[in-house]
């Protein structure tokens, strides 16, 4: 096997943010987690692709995985300790490069310090959704990530996908726009193990968690529309509760006016925008159910993770959610607002046979 190097510009920029990891950044992490002892580092800086010695790399590895105080200059002093090693030419053709998070693959300097050390470029494509769902993102993303999978199709000695439903969207968009599709395989995502959950209940209510960025495509707003319209009905006494574990993303806002403005909703539903994955596990081994109504995913580790701690699950009906879950969530219409109305008060029971 050639020289194995990792870009871990995306994790590492993160890491230095302090932002939570989001399910393309877990990805990242579990290729380094699983490489990490023979792999180099590769950091995408000042339009030049810096690649580290294996005696660098290493520790560059451990900063991301454990993310430390004082990340900013540890990291710092690492590379000035090492780096005289680094600016030399290093004889890397043909190594193989992997992409892990569409990370500076729109950035013609990027490309061209792949070209010009001959590098075998592998991406990872997580999702086509800014091209074939542009409404649900920022108006900027569909021509930027045309740009990255265009050149992942065209530079790429090999793609890995995370799903078959991925893979077969990035076929008929190779197709449709006369592009070459390189050797490409799926690989579906497993979730890591959860802490083992505490036995104390977040509460005694019976209640339901959503995982995930708030933004339009997680079809928040819809289940908060119906959560009121429950509370109006019922009453708060006879109301189940909400939990939504994510940050807050583009564009959300009516779904922030809901969370903050909206009385119905006041003790209801509980937004938790930064949670361990203790206190995940917790809260999901407590729950009645996992709801995940998108209206389009590249993959859905939430899902994944739930099913692992044998948690129930109401989901859209999309390809990629049967795909690696078969028939054991409960599918649901995102636009049914009756199908997910009954299905929650029913899951909402204790005694509920449906949920059991």
């Amino acid at each position: 096997m050639s020289d194995l190097l990792i870009d871990i510009s995306r994790p590492l920029s993160r890491a230095l943010d302090g932002r939570l990891n989001t399910g393309v950044d877990r990805v990242c992490l579990a290729y380094i987690r699983h490489y990490q002892d023979e792999a180099r580092a590769a950091v995408f800086f000042l339009n030049c692709l810096w690649i580290f010695p294996h005696s660098v790399s290493k520790p560059l590895f451990n900063l991301i995985l454990l993310p430390q105080p004082n990340l900013a200059f540890r990291l710092l002093l690492l590379v000035l300790c090492w780096g005289a090693t680094t600016w030399f030419p290093q004889n890397l053709r043909n190594a193989t490069l992997l992409n892990l998070g569409h990370s500076n693959l729109e950035r013609q300097a990027y490309l061209r310090s792949i070209q010009r050390r001959g590098l075998r470029l592998v991406c990872f494509v997580h999702d086509l959704i800014p091209l074939t769902h542009p409404e649900y993102c920022r108006q900027e993303q569909q021509t930027i990530h045309a740009k990255r999978i265009n050149n992942a199709l065209t530079l790429s000695s090999a793609l890995i996908a995370n799903s078959s439903a991925t893979l077969s969207e990035l076929e008929t968009y190779s197709a449709s726009n006369l592009l070459p599709l390189p050797p490409a395989v799926p690989a579906l995502i497993a979730a890591d193990p959860l802490p083992t959950p505490s036995r104390d209940r977040p509460m005694r209510e019976p209640y339901f968690v959503l995982v995930g960025t708030i933004e339009p495509r997680k079809n928040y707003a819809f289940l908060l529309q119906l959560w009121r319209e429950i509370a109006l009905q019922r009453g708060p006494a006879h109301t189940p509760h909400l939990i939504l574990i994510g940050q807050r993303g583009w564009e959300c806002e009516n779904i922030v006016d809901l969370l903050e403005r909206c009385p119905s909703l006041r003790g209801l539903v509980r937004e938790i925008n930064s949670c361990s994955d203790q206190e995940m596990a917790t809260v999901l081994h407590h729950a009645q159910a996992l709801l995940f109504p998108s209206f389009s995913e590249g993959f859905g580790l939430p899902i994944a993770e739930a099913l692992a701690a044998g948690v129930p699950v109401l989901a859209s009906d999309l390809p990629v959610f049967r795909e690696f879950a078969g028939n054991i969530p409960e599918y649901l219409s995102p636009l049914d607002g009756a199908q997910w109305e009954a299905a929650i008060l029913d899951y909402a029971s204790p005694s509920s046979p449906r949920r059991a």
